[in-house]
């Protein structure tokens, strides 16, 4: 029953307007704690990113020539270098030496030149390759996944992002069960450890089922950080900060080809971008750079640890909130009249948004578009090795796009609404799309290589603005466990083109066609979406259920819904949560024993009437006038 008492009240007091301004707003404390939250993501972005390296083909690579194929009268001093590759591998019109080929010679023939009949083999005693951009061995050549072994490099990747998957859905959702400073440490500290255990790998399998276990935990930490981040942030500073971690990514993304150079080997690169997730680790010495997050708090109804936590924000922001003489007047003795001493914390799941409908159908579209703004990347960026095979431009020239998508939002989801630009985004992705799909034969190089950096970009601004879209519009109770559900749409996309990689991409132009298709079919279900812009981010489910869609074009600033959604005010003025707010504060104070003050009264005789008291009244005043 106090449960049930409990959960009414959080209707009660809200954070934004009730607490927030109290403990200073987004005081200096709270960006303080807002920078320390940028560190992990530039962290986890390194460790993110440098699959890439990991796992990338080196430039050129054959296999190493087999003495035991060759004749037995074979003098190699009689022949050049390159005179002995071409007779000993084949040659690859376009291609050069075959990847995976050798000449055998019959075992009775005592020349070796082209003339000699001769039959191709497997490679026998590997390969020889050149290096790789910025890295001299990576996973490929370490293990040489070449030829019959290149389905394992895909299946890396797929695995690696299966692990995003799972962590992005069970650490989020633990978050919302142990709040998101646990959610963190606990992340921290695993994907530590696995990211030294991963210098250590023994063999592919090994390296394999390490890198799956630690994107489980890097996954944590980045939506426990991004959440955390959030939820300290009032609304005319939520879009900025969110971005700026987005600008720790880029500068990742910079920084990992200048890394590959130094460290040049994968283990030393392995150990140097898990340096700063173990740096991270002080995070749990000093609570104070990393707190648990007062909104949470509130909206499990932790009554205590909420106390404590609007103590050191209002403390360190300069605030002070202390218990005066005048107890039920400052914001802690509200707190404890509202919610009384026999409330208990009450946590939900993800598994409640089956009885809801507003809530699920946010999340749902959110998940949809992230889908597509990560999944159609692969098809621009194919494009682009059309127009050049470098790796190193279609690697800056995809991190640039990335800083203008950033830059693009800043400027305009405040000015013009988070569902506005979501749906432009989503239209200029599409048509993008639709016309590199439909006139890439017609087109020339130039006009190809603008619609692929069109299309990369927005489609990173569609991915970037759907994850923050969906932290706003989540309440505070689940939004772990959502926000989770829509970052493991956008991984699912992400290992999409790893599975056309897979099947040697005899699907892309199916993949490009549906991914198509996907852009101009999110471009109606945006529609459907709440506009998030100025509001206070809803806490528990009733809040999140309330959220409607506005019209695309609002006929006044202060009109948010559709006239067909307007819920009716109520008849009557009567509010129960008011009463029952009323009833418990003056409960509190007539059951509370030591009061620091007391209200004298004149007594007055209860035989006199009141027309008496008005003449005795009268007189006294008559005899005061001199």
């Amino acid at each position: 029953m106090a449960t049930d008492t409990c959960a009414s009240a959080h209707l009660l007091m809200d954070y934004e307007s009730q607490l927030f301004p109290y403990t200073g707003g987004y005081g200096r404390y709270n960006r303080v704690v807002v920078v320390f939250s940028w560190l992990p993501n530039f962290a986890v972005m390194l460790n993110l990113f440098s699959d890439v390296f990991f796992t990338l083909l080196p430039d050129s690579y054959h296999c190493k020539p087999d003495p035991l194929l060759l004749p037995s009268t074979f003098l190699l001093s009689n022949f050049s270098r390159q005179r002995y590759f071409n007779l000993t591998i084949p040659w690859v019109n376009g291609s050069g030496l075959s990847h995976c080929e050798l000449f055998k010679y019959p075992a009775n023939t005592s020349e070796l030149a082209d003339t000699v009949p001769r039959e191709r083999v497997s490679c026998t005693q590997g390969w020889e390759y050149s290096s790789s951009a910025g890295l001299q061995s990576n996973f490929v050549t370490e293990w040489n996944l070449v030829c019959s072994n290149y389905w394992k490099i895909p299946l890396q990747h797929i695995c690696f992002m299966t692990g995003w998957i799972l962590g992005y859905i069970f650490i989020g959702t633990l978050c919302d069960w142990l709040g998101r400073r646990r959610g963190f440490l606990l992340s921290i500290v695993l994907s530590s450890l696995l990211g030294v255990a991963v210098c250590l790998s023994s063999s592919a399998v090994v390296f394999l089922l390490l890198r799956l276990a630690q994107g489980v935990m890097l996954a944590g930490v980045l939506v426990s950080s991004y959440i955390a981040r959030l939820e300290l942030c009032d609304p005319p500073h939520r879009l900025m900060v969110a971005m700026v971690s987005g600008f720790f990514a880029v500068f990742a993304e910079l920084l990992l080809p200048c890394l590959a150079l130094l460290c040049r080997d994968w283990p030393i690169l392995q150990a140097v971008i898990t340096l700063p997730l173990l740096l991270l680790l002080s995070y749990w010495c000093c609570e104070s750079v990393f707190p648990e997050s007062p909104r949470w708090l509130l909206a499990t109804a932790q009554i205590p640890q909420l106390k404590r936590s609007l103590q050191e924000f209002s403390t360190r922001n300069d605030v002070c909130l202390q218990d005066d003489i005048y107890p039920g007047e400052t914001l802690l003795s509200e707190i404890d009249s509202t919610y009384g001493d026999e409330c208990r914390p009450s946590y939900h799941s993800v598994l409640e948004l089956r009885g809801s409908r507003v809530i699920w159908k946010n999340c749902l579209i959110l998940s949809f578009t992230l889908f597509i703004g990560t999944g159609i990347q692969y098809c621009f960026t194919r494009n682009l090795h059309r127009y050049s095979t470098n790796f190193y431009f279609s690697y800056f020239l995809r991190v640039i796009t990335g800083a203008m998508a950033c830059i693009f939002i800043c400027l305009s989801v405040n000015r013009f609404g988070r569902r506005g630009i979501l749906l432009l985004s989503a239209i200029i992705t599409g048509l993008s799309s639709l016309l590199l799909l439909a006139l890439t034969q017609y087109l020339r190089g130039g006009l190809v290589l603008v619609l692929s950096v069109v299309g990369l970009l927005f489609s990173q601004a569609l991915a970037m603005l759907s994850v923050f879209f969906a932290s706003e519009v989540m309440p505070t109770v689940i939004r772990g466990g959502c926000l989770g559900l829509v970052l493991a749409a956008g991984c699912v996309g992400m290992a999409a083109s790893s599975l056309m990689e897979l099947q040697n991409n005899s699907g892309y132009f199916l993949h490009h066609v549906i991914f198509a298709s996907f852009a101009v079919l999110s471009v109606l279900s945006i529609m459907l979406l709440p506009e998030s812009k100025r509001k206070p981010l809803p806490d528990s489910l009733k809040q999140g259920e309330n959220q409607r869609r506005p019209p695309l074009f609002l006929a006044r600033p202060d009109r948010d819904n559709l006239p067909l959604l307007c819920s009716r005010p109520p008849l009557a003025s009567y509010n129960p949560d008011n009463y029952s707010r009323l009833f418990s504060a003056t409960r509190k104070m007539l059951t509370k024993q030591d009061l620091p003050y007391q209200i004298s009264q004149p007594a007055l005789s209860p035989l006199l009437s009141s027309s008496e008291t008005q003449g005795q009244d009268k007189e006294t005043q008559r005899a005061d006038v001199p």
